[in-house]
């Protein structure tokens, strides 16, 4: 099944679990698939930036998506093939896709500034990978540096008609959507997917705003589907009843340099990471920053507890 334009709902992206000693760990590897799918997960993204990426051997690579795609069966896994060079790209991409990937995900290289060339980036990845993989265009200029305006996002898309979803990650972004959307409903602009990221810390408004999900690695991805499912019901109240209840662990998380490793550590505490390594060079969470988040743990679990008596109720 290859990803299109009707894509939507919760793609979690999937960290990388490592033992200590930084060899991957396959058994949590099959924890997060479980965890995701009983979330309700309606695919998975895979070798994302938070998945550690970079610092995996090609081999290791092909066998992280081959883990995914086997463990989400019929649901979609979309892979992160970013590379400094369209060779490499090119060979994951063509190995993820034979091997039963949905799509691939690119984001541009840091060093892009003008907005032609940032579109000729694009359109030299599609000839190297070849149009007839569907991909998602990552928009993250925080990270990554490179500024996408509305007006070239559409270029891009209206370029390549394997551009077949936005993640969308800019922060302020809100009126990016709007304007994205704007281009559909006057007609300039073909239909397209846009699941968000910035891990999730602005889903409430996002999804308001016309974004059709999420792709992002918050620790607790039943939030991230059931503020989408309660959005696209009408509940607005719920949405936002549900995800303000999260807010300060999703605030903690998106702190610059230490994101990944509280992560990784909220995720070793719910059972699902043996271990919260990272592959040198990676951050480490301080004894004080650990306490912090039991703490922000332990308050949520009381938050949740009464929320979700409120919300059967009502």
């Amino acid at each position: 099944m290859k990803l299109d334009a009707s894509a939507s709902g919760v793609f979690p992206i999937a960290p990388t679990p490592f033992h200590a000693d930084g060899r991957i760990d396959e058994a949590s590897i099959d924890r997060l698939i479980e965890r995701y799918l009983a979330a309700g997960a309606d695919g998975v993204t895979v070798l994302g930036i938070l998945g550690e990426a970079p610092k995996l051997e090609p081999e290791e690579s092909l066998a992280i998506t081959t883990r995914f795609i086997e463990g989400f069966g019929a649901r979609p896994v979309i892979v992160g093939v970013s590379a400094p060079g369209f060779a490499a790209m090119r060979s994951l991409a063509h190995a993820a896709m034979e091997r039963g990937a949905a799509g691939v995900m690119i984001a541009p290289l840091p060093s892009l500034r003008t907005d032609e060339q940032i579109v000729g980036y694009f359109r030299q990845a599609v000839e190297a990978i070849g149009a007839d993989i569907p991909f998602v265009l990552q928009d993250y200029p925080l990270t990554l540096t490179v500024q996408m305006t509305p007006s070239v996002i559409r270029r891009i898309v209206e370029e390549n008609p394997s551009c077949v979803m936005l993640k969308h990650e800019d922060w302020p972004g809100l009126e990016k959507i709007s304007a994205l959307r704007a281009f559909q409903k006057e007609g300039s602009m073909r239909e397209l997917s846009i699941l968000t990221g910035n891990g999730g810390l602005f889903l409430d408004f996002e999804m308001e705003r016309g974004a059709d999900g999420a792709m992002t690695g918050y620790a607790f991805p039943e939030m991230l589907t059931a503020v989408v499912r309660l959005q696209k019901e009408g509940r607005r109240d719920d949405a936002h009843d549900l995800f303000d209840a999260h807010l300060p662990l999703l605030r903690y998380e998106q702190q610059p340099g230490v994101g990944l490793a509280v992560r990784k550590y909220v995720l070793m505490r719910r059972g699902t990471l043996a271990c919260d390594a990272q592959r040198r060079p990676g951050s480490t969470l301080s004894a004080t920053a650990r306490a912090e988040v039991d703490y922000l743990l332990r308050r949520l679990d009381q938050r949740s507890e009464r929320l979700a008596s409120w919300l059967a109720a009502s």
